[in-house]
C-alpha cells in the first residue's frame, strides 16, 4: 500500500474541513448517527462475526456509538475563541486542528472505540486515518462507508487496511500530528516512543485491572448481581472490567454465594442468539495467554473459587481464583472470563490492595456510607471512582487512565480539544 498518497489526500482533505464552520460539521454528525441506526442490525452482526461478542451486546454497542455521536452533534462550541482580560484590546486564546491523526484501535469494540476516539477529533477539524485490528478490517471499513453515507468529504476518514509495521511510516510522515491508542501497555509504550521521537501529540487508553470493592456496611446483595456482569460482559475483555472483587471480610460468607451462583450464569453459547450472555473469547491466542495467566496464578498460591474450564480452543466456563498480596498475576491485566477475589479487613488494606497494581483505570466501590466513600475517592489511583455501580465509560465524563493505564482524555467536551493546537493572540489592533 502506497501510504504517503493516502496521507497526502487526507492532508489535502483537512486543508478545506478546517474551513468547515463548527455547526456545519454538526449536522454531518447527525446524519452520521442516523446511518448507524439505520444500519444498527447489520454493523452488529459484522462485530460478533469478527470478534464473537454476543450479538445483543454488539447490538448495545452500535445504540451507544449512535448516543456518543448525537451528544458532539448537540454539543456547545468550545473550540470558540476564549477572550482574557489583560492590559491589550486583543487577548484570545484560540484552538486550532492539529491536522491528520492516526487512529490505532483494537478488536473489543470495533465499533465503539473507533467512534469515540475519531469523532470529537474531527468535529475539531482533524482528519483521521484509522489502523484498526486485522481481525475487524470489515468494520473498519463499514465505519469508512457511514461516514461517506452521512456526506462527509471524501478522506476525512479513512480506513487503512495495514499491520503494525505500518505505524512507524505513519508517524514519521511530517503531516501526520497525532495518535490516538487503544490497547495493550506494550503496544501504548512502543507508539508513545514513535511518537515522542517524531515530536506528535499522543494518546492512550491502555490496559486495567480494575478493583471492585464491597464494604460491610454496602447494598452487596446488588453488588454480588452487578459484578459478574462487570467482569464478563463482552467475555472479560474490557479495559475497565472489574477484575479484582476486594471484599469487606465481615461479608465474605454472605457475599460470596450470591456472588458465585449470578457468576455461574454466565456459560458460552450462540454469540448470535439475543439471550446469550457469554461467548468464546476473539482469538486462540488470547484464549491461551489467559490459561497460562491462570496457571502461573496457581503456581504462585492463588487457589481455585470457581476453576476456569477450558471447553474449545477459545472457549471457557468462566473461573475465580482467591489470590493474596505478593502474587505476580496482580502486576498482570486478566482479559478473558477470569476473576480473582481478595479480601482485606478495613478500609486502610483495601485502599491498599486496590492501588498495588500498575495500572489505574478505573474502580468501583461500595459503601452506603458517605465519609467512607470519600476517603476511596480521595485516595483511589484511578481515572474513574464509581460509586455504588459498576465502571463503565458515559460519552458525558472524561474518561481515561493513571499511572500504566494511560494519558490523555477521551469522552465528554474535554476530548474535543485534545487534537488542537492551544494558540495565544495578543496585541493591540
Amino acid at each position: 500500500m502506497d501510504l504517503s498518497k493516502h496521507i497526502d489526500s487526507a492532508h489535502k482533505a483537512f486543508s478545506d474541513w478546517k474551513k468547515v464552520p463548527f455547526h456545519n460539521r454538526q449536522k454531518l454528525l447527525l446524519k452520521l448517527a442516523e446511518v448507524l441506526e439505520k444500519n444498527k442490525e447489520k454493523y452488529a452482526k459484522i462485530i460478533t462475526t469478527e470478534m464473537h461478542k454476543p450479538i445483543s451486546q454488539s447490538t448495545a454497542e452500535i445504540e451507544k456509538s449512535a448516543g456518543l455521536i448525537k451528544f458532539y452533534a448537540q454539543a456547545e462550541n468550545i473550540l470558540e475563541p476564549e477572550h482574557i482580560k489583560t492590559e491589550f484590546n486583543v487577548s484570545e486564546v484560540h484552538y486550532d486542528a492539529l491536522g491528520i491523526i492516526l487512529g490505532v484501535m483494537p478488536w473489543n469494540f470495533p465499533f465503539w472505540q473507533v467512534l469515540r476516539f475519531a469523532v470529537p477529533a474531527i468535529l475539531a477539524g482533524n482528519v483521521v486515518v484509522l489502523k484498526h485490528a486485522s481481525i475487524c478490517f470489515g468494520s473498519g471499513d463499514e465505519i469508512e462507508s457511514a461516514f461517506a453515507e452521512a456526506g462527509f468529504p471524501k478522506y476525512i476518514f479513512q480506513n487503512l487496511r495495514i499491520g503494525h509495521n505500518e505505524i512507524k511510516e505513519i508517524l514519521e510522515n511530517p503531516l501526520v500530528r497525532g495518535v490516538s491508542l487503544t490497547g495493550s501497555e506494550k503496544a501504548g509504550s512502543e507508539v508513545a516512543s514513535l511518537a515522542g521521537k517524531n515530536i506528535k501529540k499522543s494518546i492512550l487508553e491502555l490496559g486495567g485491572s480494575d478493583a471492585f470493592i464491597v464494604l460491610e456496611d454496602s447494598d452487596f446483595e446488588k453488588a454480588a448481581k452487578d459484578g459478574p456482569l462487570a467482569k464478563l460482559s463482552n467475555t472479560g475483555q474490557i479495559c475497565n472490567a472489574a477484575k479484582r472483587f476486594i471484599v469487606h471480610e465481615k461479608i465474605k460468607k454472605d457475599f460470596l454465594p450470591l456472588f458465585i451462583e449470578e457468576y455461574n450464569s454466565f456459560q458460552p453459547a450462540d454469540p448470535f442468539k439475543m439471550e446469550t450472555k457469554l461467548s468464546k473469547m476473539a482469538r486462540p491466542d488470547l484464549a491461551d495467554e489467559l490459561e497460562n495467566q491462570y496457571k502461573k496464578a496457581l503456581k504462585n498460591g492463588a487457589e481455585v473459587v470457581l476453576a476456569l474450564e477450558r471447553i474449545s480452543e477459545s472457549e471457557f466456563r468462566p473461573g475465580i481464583i482467591s489470590v493474596k498480596e505478593g502474587n505476580p498475576i496482580l502486576q498482570e491485566e486478566l482479559f478473558g472470563p477470569l476473576a480473582i477475589l481478595m479480601i482485606g479487613k478495613n478500609d486502610e488494606e483495601i485502599l491498599r490492595l486496590a492501588n498495588d497494581i500498575p495500572f489505574g483505570l478505573g474502580n468501583s466501590v461500595w459503601t452506603k456510607d458517605k465519609k467512607r466513600a470519600q476517603f476511596f475517592i480521595d485516595n483511589l489511583e484511578s481515572g474513574t471512582v464509581s460509586i455504588n455501580k459498576t465502571t463503565s465509560s458515559d460519552t458525558r465524563l472524561p474518561f481515561g487512565g493513571a499511572k500504566s493505564s494511560g494519558y490523555g482524555v477521551e469522552l465528554s467536551l474535554h476530548a474535543i480539544k485534545e487534537f488542537t493546537q492551544v494558540k495565544t493572540v495578543v496585541g493591540n489592533i
